[in-house]
């Protein structure tokens, strides 16, 4: 799980509020699992929700939900307040629940599987609208995000607080109501970027989506290679949260980047826990720049668990085919001769130390 957002530490959460309004569907009941091959069955069973639709699938897939329900492990963590629940599926009812009590947790839900293509990146079934309306009403509202993917935050300035909780599992109800309530510290990043909307992206309109079945059509991936940070790097477009990116409920500083080339790009660096709590680092390091000029390429990265005010120097190599580009002809990888720039940091956009190094010609085979 990826902490998005902790605006003025709302989280974890305290002991303090009396009331606890939990919004979402099926919040009460499980977490959602993904479709398809990325659905796993629990071991006790789990509710699904037939698929509505008259596609040759509908009758074959249904929305899971693991029964490991967030309400329960909620309630179980704060003993003390009165925690209510609605389903969401009316915002008007949910602001008027959502202004009346200490602290709003709000589940958004998109469900995904394969052979059905999400026609956006927005949360489905006007989600979007209900979070900006309990936001509105309650300042102190966490959203807590089960998704497949990136979606998009019309709302995000009024939360203090966003959870990207993926699909969570068995266990899943349980796990994320130790991380808001603080008995876990997240130490997950981003394996994606997510955009602000679609208009970030190679294609924001899909060719031939509109055209009849079996008609062709071309599709030209003009992008090449530069997909996902790398083309919010060729583009200069800052994403609505960059990939690696993550937060925790402490904080680690980096430092000390050093390197050695040669035959072989070896870079160790330092990372300290400068908060209060024990927390997981993952310091990234970049290629960010080849003979052949600017780039912006993930050649190493590592996870490193800490004790507040403990410090650990990491050393790591870079494979040599992330160093390189692959020849065609020969084939084979290629290493150039020359000066190659390396950053370290906490994420795509978030490189703290910057450093060149020379490396040797090298041919690899493939």
């Amino acid at each position: 799980m990826v902490l998005l957002k902790n605006s003025g530490d709302i989280l974890p959460l305290g002991r303090e509020a009396r009331t606890i309004l939990v919004i979402g569907d099926y919040a009460e009941k499980g977490v959602l699992s993904g479709g398809g091959s990325s659905n796993v069955t629990a071991v006790s069973g789990q509710p699904g929700v037939p698929m509505s639709g008259e596609t040759l699938f509908a009758q074959y897939v249904k929305e899971q939900y693991h029964p490991s329900a967030p309400l329960a492990a909620i309630r179980a963590r704060a003993p003390q307040a009165t925690v209510l629940f609605d389903n969401g599926r009316n915002a008007t009812e949910a602001a008027r629940k959502a202004a009346k009590a200490d602290l709003v947790i709000v589940f958004g839900n998109q469900w995904m599987t394969e052979s059905l293509d999400a026609p956006n990146i927005d949360l489905p079934r006007g989600q979007d609208a209900m979070i900006n309306a309990v936001a509105t009403a309650n300042p102190k509202t966490v959203v807590v995000l089960q998704t497949g993917g990136p979606v998009t935050m019309p709302w995000l300035s009024k939360v203090p607080a966003v959870l990207q909780a993926w699909y969570s599992g068995s266990q899943g109800g349980e796990v994320i109501a130790d991380i808001l309530f603080g008995e876990v510290n997240p130490s997950g990043h981003l394996p994606m970027t997510f955009p602000v909307s679609l208009t970030q992206t190679p294609r924001p309109d899909l060719p031939g989506i509109d055209l009849a079945e079996k008609v062709q059509f071309d599709v030209v991936y003009h992008e090449g290679a530069d997909i996902g940070y790398r083309w919010f790097k060729r583009t200069q477009q800052t994403p609505l949260f960059p990939f690696g990116f993550g937060l925790s409920y402490t904080t680690f500083d980096y430092s000390d980047l050093k390197l050695s080339g040669g035959d072989q790009l070896r870079f160790s660096f330092k990372v300290t826990n400068t908060g209060q709590r024990p927390g997981k680092a993952v310091p990234q390091v970049y290629l960010t720049q080849t003979p052949d000029g600017d780039t912006q390429r993930l050649i190493g990265f590592d996870k490193v668990d800490l004790k507040p005010g403990e410090t650990r120097t990491v050393t790591l190599s870079a494979d040599p085919r992330l160093i390189g580009q692959f020849d065609t002809q020969t084939p084979g990888w290629v290493v150039k001769s020359g000066t190659y720039g390396v950053s370290l940091g906490a994420s795509a956009t978030d490189l703290i130390e910057t450093g060149t190094v020379k490396l040797k010609a090298k041919r690899l085979k493939p």
